[in-house]
């Protein structure tokens, strides 16, 4: 099976277990709306390396055998800073961290924070459509980037995570950005030639 193979197996999978996730407020048309839901997915999967894409499957996988949807607890996990009440009645179903993993969920969303906002100053036009990006402009209705992302890294086992910050501490090492690069996987799949000609086009 091919990189992209896998990643297609792996967004069909989230996007089968998203149907299954019950809003309090009814059904989000983002449920609806498989054609973003796929290319947000591939954007964001694209730059990994094929180990950590192959360490988030068996996650995946073990989580079906035993009738979790990491899905659902993603969502869970991150109503721990937009309802935090809400989520005092939810917790108890969800797997905490170990102090490890904590450790290396804390280091990525660091990293990824950084790269976020030299994204935010490069490109403000095109970011003025992404998440909010910290956990404290969180609302209700709103989950920012930080939120987002630390309720994905809860639901990734130990080995994955120490996979994910290895992935991360080898791109810094390079001089790559994260954010840039899913960024730019994003925009050519809206048929922009990069980051450049998007934030171009929409400044006009």
């Amino acid at each position: 099976m091919t990189k992209q193979e896998k990643i297609e197996k792996l967004i069909q999978m989230e996007w089968e277990d998203f149907q299954k996730v019950n809003n309090e407020g009814g059904r989000a048309s983002c449920q609806d709306d498989p054609e973003t839901f796929f290319i947000m997915r591939r954007s964001h999967f694209a730059p990994w390396t094929e180990e950590l894409i192959d360490c988030v499957q068996a996650d995946m996988d073990r989580a079906h055998e035993q009738g979790r949807n990491l899905v659902m607890e993603k969502y869970a996990w991150m109503m721990a800073s937009t309802v935090p009440e809400q989520f005092k009645k939810l917790h108890h179903f969800l797997i905490d961290p170990t102090l490890a993993g904590e450790q290396w969920s804390d280091a990525i969303v660091k990293q990824q924070l950084a790269w976020m906002e030299e994204y935010q100053a490069k490109y403000p036009v095109l970011a003025s459509g992404n998440r909010l990006l910290y956990s404290s402009e969180d609302t209700p209705y709103d989950t920012s980037f930080q939120t987002y992302l630390l309720g994905e890294l809860r639901t990734y086992s130990d080995s994955t995570l120490h996979t994910y910050w290895q992935f991360i501490n080898e791109l810094k090492k390079e001089g790559k950005s994260l954010a840039l690069l899913t960024m730019e996987e994003e925009v050519k799949a809206y048929g922009y030639e990069g980051l450049d000609a998007a934030e171009k086009a929409l400044s006009k």
